[in-house]
């Protein structure tokens, strides 16, 4: 599996990167065909709190899986985005046995 990470308008430290390989690995839990995995942090200049985006997007045979979350801190994206990336490859296993 390919893990590429993009830090749009700044540098993501070691520890965030590390804190994303870790959770994108476990994926393979829930599917193991994964080709290729891109993540996409930026920071939105609006006012509010919640202004860390993440955006995950898996590449999987004759598909891509795609989540967008936004929230206080990356980390928290990145949380989010996985459960709604496991929720995602939990109904395309279904639709592929045919339930």
């Amino acid at each position: 599996m390919d893990i590429k990470i993009h830090s749009i308008h700044f540098d993501a430290d070691k520890k965030l990167i590390d804190f994303i390989n870790s959770k994108v690995k476990k994926l393979i839990q829930f599917y193991d065909n994964i080709i290729g995995v891109e993540v996409f942090l930026r920071v939105e200049k609006n006012q509010g709190t919640e202004n860390k985006l993440a955006e995950i997007r898996l590449d999987i045979p004759g598909n891509d899986i795609f989540a967008k979350k936004k929230s206080k801190s990356f980390e928290e994206s990145i949380d989010n985005s996985i459960e709604a990336i496991k929720r995602q490859i939990t109904k395309f296993k279904e639709k592929q046995r045919g339930v």
